[in-house]
């Protein structure tokens, strides 16, 4: 296997090819699993690590971090990525913009766009949008495939996101995501009447023991990850409660994943909520980013942008019938 320099940017990664795998013998024994992974196949320890960041390493089945220390008898699977070459263009796709200057752009996403290029969808994505909308200028630190992006949005959430156009932009975002300062408010509907008007979901999430393109609480190899969730609207004829979420972790599919196990499934989600019949003709969760801040990098100014339900958010209110308001409703 062709081992990759670590300083390699690769366009985008693809589906592994064949699975390796080994059993722990006496050379292995007390090695950290990623050490011990590049040592049998020859990939570097960086790599290794994207692999397993991407849920692709488990010992006995189960996704491991890059710390775990292997035993005697480990049985070691890891499903390599590939690099795919990809070739950026500027597309003519329509964005909301929110706020635009020299450093950043804050737009509204639409339901249905792909935040960046990835196998399946090579093209159409909000990046080739911003390539043709800021004209090229957008951070390269966020690599080839993902320039100026900080953060993302599931394909099927909608709501307000930000770019960065410079590096310093790109830099000081990020480290504000990374040190969870960045106010961000979610609107969704789930399936079900809680009786309590908030709650909080405290659960680690990693990879799914069993089907790797899910996330799950159900994990050993789970990273910290907390919702807290508040109650804006109940509709009692449709079973369906409207709540605003704010997220003190970034994980992936963290506010599906959560609010499932708490017995509060997504309305539309047919991954995690199972959603089918009408339901499910929404065509994606009922999830939308409602709002985010941050601090901005350059002007030290506070920032703060909204977007308002898109348009089949509102249609699905409007066929919910009768709401009651919760008890400590204030204005969002």
């Amino acid at each position: 296997m062709k081992k990759e320099d670590d300083t390699d940017a690769p366009n985008e990664l693809d589906e592994g090819s064949d699975t390796l795998s080994f059993v722990v013998d006496e050379a292995f024994e007390g090695m950290r699993v990623d050490a011990a992974l590049a040592e049998f196949s020859g990939v570097s320890r960086s790599q290794i690590r994207r692999w397993i960041d991407a849920g692709r390493v488990s010992v006995g089945g189960e996704p491991v971090r890059a710390s775990r220390v292997l035993d005697l008898d480990d049985q070691v699977e890891a499903i390599p990525l590939v690099i795919v070459e990809m070739e950026l263009r500027p597309e003519a796709i329509p964005l909301v913009v929110l706020h635009e200057d020299a450093d950043l752009i804050v737009i509204d996403k639409a339901a249905g766009l792909v935040v960046h290029p990835a196998p399946g969808h090579p093209s159409g994505t909000l990046v080739n949008a911003l390539l043709h909308h800021c004209s090229g200028q957008l951070a390269g630190i966020g690599g080839v495939a993902r320039p100026g992006i900080v953060h993302r949005l599931d394909r099927g959430t909608s709501g307000v996101m930000v770019a960065a156009k410079t590096d310093a932009a790109h830099q000081g975002l990020s480290a504000q995501f990374a040190g969870h300062t960045i106010e961000r408010r979610y609107h969704t509907f789930v399936r079900g009447l809680p009786r309590v008007d908030e709650g909080r979901v405290d659960r680690a999430i990693g990879r799914h023991p069993r089907d790797r393109k899910r996330m799950s609480v159900e994990t050993k190899a789970g990273r910290p990850s907390v919702t807290n969730w508040r109650v804006l609207r109940r509709y009692p004829e449709a079973s369906v409660s409207e709540l605003s979420i704010r997220p003190e972790t970034g994980r992936t599919h963290q506010i599906r994943v959560h609010l499932a196990s708490a017995g509060l499934p997504m309305v539309g989600d047919v991954v995690y909520g199972r959603a089918r019949g009408k339901e499910a003709e929404l065509g994606r969760p009922a999830l939308h980013a409602a709002q985010l801040g941050f601090r901005h990098p350059t002007r030290d100014e506070w920032l703060d942008f909204e977007a308002p339900l898109p348009e089949d958010l509102r249609e699905l209110v409007t066929s919910l019938g009768p709401a009651v308001a919760s008890t400590d409703e204030t204005t969002e």
